[in-house]
């Protein structure tokens, strides 16, 4: 007896740089452990993908002091990328994440070029399906959001983990501090990404007022969860007309690097609005920690927002193309 989808089902499958998952939703780095952690909780074979949390070449412990800090929406997080290093990834946990089903994107950082080139060669030659290259986190002293804020050494860092990682899909985490986001993210495309995820946290800080000194030791840390859902949409938007107005103004017509949005996604709702933005696919990261079922919800809710209106695939959710005002948001709204 076969399990076939009914012929008015929706095909919520997804295609990224030629990987494709189930559906667009996709657990967030950091956010998932490697997906085991979540297993006896819910059906972690139904999502379209997890990103491990970020990986360095050689192990990292971490920031000292506090990591993590409640805003009334929103989490600020300082964690440092503590993780075991990339072979003992390879080696212990990217067996046991392989065999959960969904699409595997390994999520690699770095504190310098070097470290990025030797850890995206460890990943080349294993099992993942993608690599999603960070230069967005804004937690690490060294490397991470310094090489993503910068056009021309984004790209240089874009190229070289691209020749290091020849066989693997490579999507770039873009950061939303980043003075000129399209700019970036047309430097990176240039220099081989294949996708674009976006957006990583914002630089923002906290205060104990009780002993008078910053909540962390770096000071500023990373600020995810319902604060930054509209900023985030707001940047897929303006980045998916960016690109799509590179594309048309090419020479070769290539076709724009599909989007991974993400930000403060929390419902069904929330995901919708981001594919309706442009995106190709969504992450969910912080409300996986208030609740844990979040994108087990969001998919059955996209799927039931497909079957009321008769949408037969995703792609029928972006509006970009049918939209009548502006593709672009263009400047802030005058006072």
């Amino acid at each position: 007896m076969t399990n076939k989808k009914p012929v008015d089902e929706p095909d919520l499958s997804v295609l990224i740089a030629g990987v494709r998952l189930q559906n667009p939703v996709i657990a967030a780095s950091g956010c998932f452990g490697y997906g085991s952690e979540y297993a006896e909780i819910i059906d972690v074979s139904a999502l379209g993908g997890i990103c491990t949390k970020g990986l360095t070449f050689k192990p990292r412990q971490g920031n000292r002091g506090e990591r993590l800090y409640e805003t009334p929406a929103g989490l600020l997080n300082s964690i440092g990328l503590e993780n075991p290093g990339i072979e003992a990834f390879i080696e212990k946990e990217l067996p046991r994440m392989r065999a959960l089903g969904p699409a595997l994107i390994a999520n690699l950082s770095g504190g310098d070029t070097d470290e990025y080139v030797l850890g995206a060669r460890l990943l080349d030659d294993s099992a993942v399906d993608m690599i999603e290259l960070n230069i967005s986190c804004p937690n690490v002293k060294s490397g991470g959001m310094a090489f993503g804020l910068d056009g021309e050494r984004a790209a240089a860092l874009t190229a070289l983990v691209r020749k290091a990682a020849a066989h693997k899909p490579l999507m770039v985490k873009l950061s939303p501090n980043a003075p000129d986001l399209a700019a970036v993210a047309r430097a990176c495309a240039s220099a081989g990404a294949d996708a674009f995820s976006l957006v990583n946290t914002f630089t923002a800080m906290a205060i104990d007022t009780a002993r008078r000194r910053p909540v962390f030791d770096n000071v500023a840390a990373g600020l995810s969860g319902p604060a930054v859902r509209p900023l985030a949409l707001r940047m897929v938007w303006d980045l998916y007309g960016a690109l799509e107005d590179s594309a048309r103004n090419s020479a070769k017509r290539l076709k724009p690097p599909p989007i991974v949005g993400l930000g403060g996604i929390a419902c069904a709702n929330d995901a919708l609005e981001f594919l309706m933005a442009g995106s190709r696919a969504v992450q969910v990261g912080s409300a996986s920690f208030a609740r844990p079922r979040s994108m087990t919800e969001i998919i059955a809710g996209i799927g039931e927002y497909m079957r009321a209106r008769g949408l037969k695939t995703t792609a029928e959710l972006n509006i970009r193309g049918s939209y009548p005002g502006p593709q672009n948001s263009g400047a802030a709204p005058q006072d």
